[in-house]
């Protein structure tokens, strides 16, 4: 059985999101939240409808919506439990926005657990003005970990190729920025030449991605904050997917300079290159880090098919992973490295599979049932990931939980959308004062 919501938000700029979430129950109740309209000196600083957003399409929450609800408290004292418990609730936030000063916002919440019959966090957020969404992100994720003991990801932030006008002359291709939630999207660079493979920096400063502007494939490094633009020297032939190390000290990537494509390790200070594969007559690709730093996962058709190794740095001994169908690429660790997300193949289907790399059986769990889904990305928190796929013919953006019970889309207004990355955690604001 599938829920779907049809969620509309009214953003900062007046214009009206429609995100189709499509939930599969399972035995798991969605936690029941009131998050009721905070009080407010400016009615255009509307900020409780993010939150009850943020938290629906986490899957993990249904809010309960403000006209079904029996009152609307201001404070703390204001708030009757029992009113709450005849609706079902579990929890009720309550919130304010006053203006500290001219241009800046003081946001005060409480949150209330309501079988409990009390108050278990209170928190104060001032910023300024212009960052009343990363103020609603901040609370999303503030209740989010609370609750469920998980750190929140609403606070982050998503990168993508936006590719307009695409089999035509005037194709053009813009690697673009954009909130969890698809809002607020800015251009970070445009080219008529493809973009790929956007990798985010751990401390989520600098883009590396692939262009082609020069005519031929190059890695840059862009800084998020300054606009700057640093080239890696290109070498004959492949020049393709960049990833950072833990510590962003070193980039993994692929090269063909000497025949077949290879993973290789750039130091960014020294510049030192290191060849890390070698197999003769294989392609070598798409590589992404272990956690701690030591190894490099890949994908290679050294057996035959696309399937997924592990290679470790010391030694440079290298282990097969996946065994189960004729194709596994593009994999992505979860936090912890325990777990794998990949591409599978499935009666010539493309999805997104999981597999626990401790289990004995190694069999992947399909997570989606789209059409060409490709590039999943994980969030930093573990609990979503982010992929590609296909709606209508045109490439758009889809998010599912690692469990795959939620699913929902991120549509574009114009272009295909490929080539999804979910920033690591993101300091945006901080908690003036809290308990």
């Amino acid at each position: 059985m599938k829920i779907v919501f049809l969620c509309l938000l009214i953003g900062l700029t007046g214009l009206i999101q429609a995100l189709e979430i499509v939930i599969d129950t399972g035995s798991d109740d969605p936690i029941k939240i009131a998050v009721v309209p905070f009080s407010t000196f400016d009615e255009t600083q509307e900020i409780s409808s993010i939150i009850s957003f943020d938290l629906v399409r986490s899957g993990q929450f249904a809010p309960l919506e403000a006209d079904n609800m029996l009152s609307y408290p201001q404070q703390p004292t204001e708030v009757y439990f029992r009113d709450w418990r005849v609706l079902g609730m579990d929890y009720v936030l309550i919130g304010s926005v006053r203006e500290a000063r001219e241009g800046v916002l003081r946001v005060a919440y409480h949150l209330f657990d309501v079988p409990q019959q009390k108050q278990i966090r209170t928190s104060t957020i001032q910023a300024p003005q212009e960052k009343l969404r990363d103020i609603a992100h901040k609370v999303s994720d503030d209740i989010y970990e609370e609750i469920t003991g998980i750190r929140g990801a609403f606070s982050t932030r998503i990168a993508y190729v936006l590719v307009e006008n695409i089999g035509t002359d005037y194709a053009s291709y813009k690697l673009e920025i954009a909130d969890a939630d698809g809002e607020r999207a800015e251009t970070l660079f445009a080219s008529p030449q493809p973009l790929l493979s956007p990798s985010w920096s751990p401390d989520g400063t600098r883009l590396a991605y692939v262009t082609f502007e020069q005519g031929r494939p190059t890695i840059v490094i862009q800084d998020l904050l300054t606009g700057t633009r640093e080239s890696i020297p290109a070498y004959r032939g492949l020049n393709s997917a960049p990833a950072f190390s833990p510590d962003g000290t070193r980039l993994a990537l692929v090269l063909s300079k000497d025949g077949n494509p290879e993973i290789y390790t750039l130091d960014l200070r020294s510049k030192e290159l290191r060849r890390v594969t070698r197999y003769r007559s294989a392609i070598d690709t798409e590589p992404t880090w272990a956690a701690d730093g030591r190894g490099i996962i890949f994908t290679s058709d050294r057996g035959g098919k696309p399937q997924i190794y592990r290679v470790d740095l010391d030694t440079l001994l290298t282990d097969r992973l996946t065994f189960y169908g004729d194709y596994n690429a593009r994999a992505r660790l979860l936090p912890g490295g325990e777990h794998l997300i990949y591409v599978h193949r499935e009666n010539g289907i493309f999805h997104i599979a999981w597999q626990d790399l401790e289990g004995v059986d190694g069999i992947p769990r399909v997570l989606t049932r789209t059409a060409l889904d490709e590039s999943p990305s994980v969030a930093p928190n573990g609990a979503m990931l982010i992929y590609a796929t296909q709606d209508r013919g045109r490439g758009i953006l889809a998010v599912v939980s690692i469990d795959g019970q939620v699913k929902y889309k991120l549509p574009s207004s114009s272009g295909d959308v490929r080539e999804p990355a979910w920033s690591p955690f993101l300091d945006m604001l901080s908690t003036s004062s809290g308990t």
